[in-house]
């Protein structure tokens, strides 16, 4: 009896094919029609890998590695191609653990421990035994087992990350990924094969070394590596203080938490932050030259907590800092600058009166007092009333907004009296050893959390504005984060344990045929790793009050 035949719609036409053709067999017979390679296929809008076979009707589009998604699946892919290649290269006796950390100039750093010394030389193998791989177009298998038969398995392999990981688990099954005899799990799908993975270079780096991949604008082209040293030592300083408390994946947090260790927990990873606050304002209090604090991160940072909570160090210091708000400071509406789409761009640095605001803070600095102005957002215009500033000589502003460590926004103020501030919520705890945690995901679930408390805004719109924030971010906050004095690692390693009773429910909320119902989805799976942790145990000053509420400061 032969196989039945399907109809498949693609674009605007109706093929027909045999059941149990494979998805990539579909894929290739369209891919001359796209520029960029397809990894994924939506499925009557539900996402499948590309090794799926065929079984039913179905309307079907592809996804490429220009894609969100698509381009997330060729970096999950390529970290088990790595991973492989080392064991490959070094051997399984030489090698203890392969550490997949974070990310650093558009790829990622690693690190491997064991007896394996990792040098130029073997960094060359690596990538030699890589490339191997990938021109033998080897295919990347799939199973799935019970959640106890993958904790036996990684228990056996020597990945007692994953065991750990696999404890917390409520879901029956797991899927374990195999390329050749190396088994591994990996959060979200993968490539159907090794011939997909041809971009990347590997570039020594500090003790290990980056893999660097494109980014999704140009996934055929890996780009140059340009470390950037700052941000590289305040993260790789993050995972030490994770190192040190024994929480390295979060498995070992979830261990933690079920062993009543939550109190001690908080109170360390808050008593490091505190301890970073003081110490710049330490700094800031050494040289009293500075009269001008800037300070500038991404979306759901934690900067306005952060303000009150090193203004109080300041004070400790024997500063007084006045804050100053950037908001006031808009052209008039009518010369605001529009965007291509016609709208009002007030994210661009031209959309702020530079040439007034470098003009009193000139004034300031020459001890004259200055009216300042209050911005209204219905008419559109600044209004000049009674709200005056004079600096003293221990006076301090305090000055955040998201072009302060841009040079452009202070042309007119000389580098010694400012001191420039980067914060943001960079991740220092991975899922396990092999699959990191990107920094926007914590971002965009503090996002979420906080919209939802002070806006009313639902989950759904925030996913939805989350691309474009990204992209402002990109261009306005991210080229001049290397312009910072000092930088300010805002997470905490608890956070998402915390965050998670917060969040899930918004997620839920969003309808499963939303376009965001999808992200959902992906976050939902994900928080479900983490054991929760009641909002209780977080005091009132910490940072993540920002987002949770009941926090001490008005935010």
């Amino acid at each position: 009896m032969g196989k039945e035949m399907y109809q498949v719609q693609i674009g605007g036409e109706t093929r027909l094919y045999e059941e149990d053709t494979t998805y990539k067999t579909i894929a290739e017979e369209y891919q001359k029609e796209y520029k960029d390679d397809i990894v994924l296929v939506f499925v009557d809008g539900k996402l499948q890998e590309l090794f799926k076979p065929l079984k039913k009707n179905c309307s079907i589009r592809f996804e490429t590695t220009t894609g969100v998604i698509g381009h997330r699946t060729y970096q999950r892919s390529m970290s088990l191609l790595l991973v492989k290649a080392i064991y490959d290269v070094a051997g399984h006796d030489s090698v203890d653990k392969v550490r997949i950390h974070f990310s650093v100039s558009k790829g990622y750093y690693c690190t491997v421990e064991g007896r394996a010394v990792v040098d130029q030389e073997f960094l060359d193998k690596v990538d030699a035994r890589m490339r191997e791989m990938a021109d033998r177009d080897m295919p990347l298998h799939k199973r799935s087992v019970s959640t106890d038969e993958a904790i036996e398995l990684f228990g056996r392999h020597g990945m007692y990350d994953k065991e750990k990981l696999f404890h917390y688990r409520r879901v029956s099954k797991v899927n374990i990924y195999s390329l050749n005899e190396f088994e591994d799990y990996h959060y979200g799908y993968m490539v159907p094969s090794t011939g997909y993975l041809k971009y990347f270079k590997l570039h020594l780096y500090d003790e290990g070394f980056v893999m660097q991949m494109p980014v999704a604008a140009s996934p055929k082209e890996v780009p140059a590596f340009e470390p950037q040293n700052k941000l590289f030592h305040v993260l790789k300083e993050s995972v030490q203080w994770g190192d040190m408390q024994g929480i390295e994946t979060v498995g070992e947090l979830n261990e933690q938490i079920t062993k009543n260790a939550v109190h001690d927990i908080v109170l360390v990873q808050e008593a490091l932050q505190e301890k970073k606050i003081a110490e710049i304002a330490s700094q800031i209090a050494a040289r009293p030259e500075i009269k001008f604090i800037l300070i500038a991160g991404p979306s759901s940072s934690g900067k306005t907590t952060f303000s009150h909570r090193l203004s109080i160090q300041l004070r400790a210091n024997g500063l007084t800092p006045h804050p100053i708000a950037m908001d006031n400071y808009f052209v008039e509406r009518e010369e605001n600058p529009k965007d291509e789409t016609g709208a009002y761009d007030f994210e661009c640095l031209e959309a702020v009166d530079v040439e007034l605001f470098n003009r009193h803070l000139q004034e300031l600095l020459a001890g004259k007092e200055v009216v300042l102005p209050t911005f209204n957002f219905v008419t559109g215009h600044k209004e000049y009333g009674t709200q005056t500033k004079k600096l003293g000589p221990n006076d301090v502003l305090v000055i955040e907004g998201i072009h302060c460590l841009n040079p452009k926004l202070t042309k007119r103020l000389a580098d010694e009296n400012k001191f420039k501030i980067y914060i943001s919520a960079l991740t220092q705890l991975n899922i396990d050893e092999h699959d990191r945690i990107p920094t926007t995901d914590g971002r965009l679930i503090r996002r979420i959390v906080r919209d939802a408390r002070t806006r009313g805004s639902s989950a759904e719109r925030t996913i939805r504005m989350w691309e474009s924030v990204r992209r402002g971010e990109e261009k306005f906050i991210f080229p001049f984060q290397e312009e910072a004095d000092v930088m300010f690692n805002s997470t905490l390693i608890y956070e998402l344990a915390v965050l998670k009773i917060y969040v899930e429910p918004l997620l839920f909320g969003i309808d499963r045929n939303c376009p965001e119902y999808l992200e959902a989805k992906r976050l939902l799976k994900f928080l479900d790793y983490f054991v929760g942790i009641g909002s209780e145990n977080v005091p009132t000053n910490s940072l993540l009050r920002e987002f949770i509420g009941g926090g001490c400061f008005k935010v």
